[in-house]
């Protein structure tokens, strides 16, 4: 254990700068066998695409577009689109040109416009964007300055309720209390599906649910105030679902409510590469109330989520190297499942080299085996020379859950995992655990070794090891901490800086 001082955070600052700038200056090097066609700001979707002054113009161009395994599908850099992408298996989606790295937001304009705003509450300052549009996970403000505040009544037997106090209706005016608070309201599609014992009609929230958005803005119109606004809406930026061999690099992929790249099923051979993904989620994922971290919550109350990297059930050949990922509400980067309908098989995940900042989980994991469930595993997963940090301080705590964050998050399910290791990471400061790595069996934990930990004294280093009996003791950055490190996480090499 060593005191991290004041010199030694600076240093950690400059790796971390110097990691991001490497990111962001990527060249673009990746092999393309098919044919390459080009998407610019300057395009036209009724070419043909198959050279920068043939380019399309539109993500939708290239949703529709069909490709072969083998082709790629390169953004100029230097140009903005806004959208959202179905891929196609075996496709590349990369850059081309120069300057920075093209950008993919998700939503469909910019909302500093005046023209966009009304002002429906003189005396709360409350502002009501004049389009609909999809559930908001939050609004981003002159490119990170400033973010909103999502408000979100629970909707129970017919009525928005105060999710705190459910024998309160919710009054705008009286719960918007905060300058650039937000509050999304849909209620034109129900589902009477039950959930908890209940059964009444609740919202149905998906990327076709184009509702109303109200913001309160002190200052005057937001469209005024402010030089750019950027929603989080709820739809996912990169939809690989279960394609196979699909390869992202050098894409900047920001403002998106659900995820940015988001895969399910069985996917197998996803590569992202060398991509910038920052402000991602917080979405209403459904008025269920089955959030099992909110176990009080009863049907009609809400669930939010989204990731920057996402695969839902079983893949093989998963590798996220060299990215910069940031202000995420849930997780950076993730695998997991619960297996409600058959086994899953997660084999060969590699995160390298990666820069994760302010996401609530750096990285989060999980095999949930229910059901019955003996035959998924995890197997062959390495975490390696990542920097994570400051987990648990970025925009998605005003999330319910404010006890969960973690740099590395498994929760506590059964995870078997076999040859899994977690090795030559940076873990800088997270508000709550730094770890939570936890099995049925020993066995199925992590290899740790040469890990470097910076902490708070006094915080949580987190919890390593089996469950079956009980779940494994907190451990904290304390007197013990070299003991807690060395011989319960038997991280060999590692070295921990204690920040008093």
């Amino acid at each position: 254990m060593v005191k991290g001082t004041i010199a030694f955070l600076k240093q950690t600052d400059e790796i971390a700068d110097r990691r991001r700038q490497e990111i962001l200056n990527a060249k673009d090097c990746v092999p393309i066998q098919g044919i390459s066609y080009y998407v610019s700001n300057h395009g036209n979707d009724a070419n043909d695409g198959k050279t920068p002054a043939s380019a399309w113009r539109t993500l939708a161009r290239v949703s529709d577009a069909e490709l072969c395994v083998g082709d790629a599908v390169l953004f100029r850099r230097g140009d903005l689109f806004r959208g959202a992408i179905r891929t196609r298996p075996g496709v590349t989606y990369a850059a081309y040109g120069e300057g920075e790295k093209p950008k993919l937001y998700g939503w469909d304009k910019d909302l500093a416009d005046p023209a966009l705003w009304t002002l429906c509450n003189a005396e709360q300052h409350i502002w009501k964007y004049n389009e609909k549009i999809l559930d908001c996970g939050t609004l981003v403000f002159n490119s990170g300055e400033a973010h909103s505040r999502k408000l979100i009544p629970s909707y129970i037997n017919g009525q928005f309720v105060c999710r705190d106090d459910e024998s309160r209706m919710f009054d705008m005016a009286c719960e918007m209390t905060e300058d650039l608070d937000i509050v999304c309201f849909y209620t034109e599609r129900m589902d009477t599906k039950p959930s908890k014992g209940e059964d009444f009609p609740v919202p149905v929230i998906d990327e076709e649910s184009y509702g109303d958005l109200y913001l309160r803005c002190d200052k005057g119109n937001p469209g005024d105030v402010f030089t750019s606004v950027e929603a989080l809406p709820r739809r996912s930026m990169l939809r690989v679902g279960d394609n196979a061999n699909v390869r992202i690099d050098n894409l900047c992929l920001k403002y998106i409510g659900l995820h940015a790249i988001a895969a399910g099923g069985v996917c197998n051979g996803l590569h992202v590469t060398n991509c910038e993904i920052g402000w991602i989620g917080g979405t209403i994922q459904h008025y269920w109330g089955t959030d099992p971290n909110y176990p009080e919550g009863r049907r009609g109350t809400v669930t939010r989520f989204g990731n920057g990297i996402e695969i839902y059930g079983g893949c093989d050949d998963y590798v996220v190297e060299n990215c910069y990922i940031y202000q995420v509400y849930d997780a950076g980067i993730t695998h997991q499942v619960s297996t409600y309908n058959g086994s899953f098989f997660m084999k060969n995940i590699r995160y390298a080299d990666n820069l994760i900042e302010y996401c609530v989980y750096g990285i989060e994991y999980f095999l949930d085996k229910i059901n019955g469930d003996t035959a998924s595993y995890i197997e062959n997963c390495e975490m390696c020379g990542n920097i994570i940090r400051h987990s648990g301080y970025g925009w998605g705590q005003q999330r319910h859950n404010k006890h969960t964050p973690a740099h590395i998050k498994g929760w506590s399910y059964e995870n078997t995992a076999h040859n899994y290791s977690i090795h030559d990471n940076i873990l800088d400061r997270a508000a709550y655990r730094m770890v939570h790595l936890v099995a049925k069996e020993p066995e199925s934990c992590p290899v740790m070794y040469r890990n470097t930990y910076i902490q708070k004294a006094g915080l949580m280093l987190g919890q390593y090891g089996a469950n079956r009996e009980k779940e494994p003791e907190i451990l904290y950055f304390d007197k013990h901490i070299d003991e807690s490190v060395y011989d319960v996480m038997k991280d060999e090499g590692a070295k921990i800086y204690v920040i008093e």
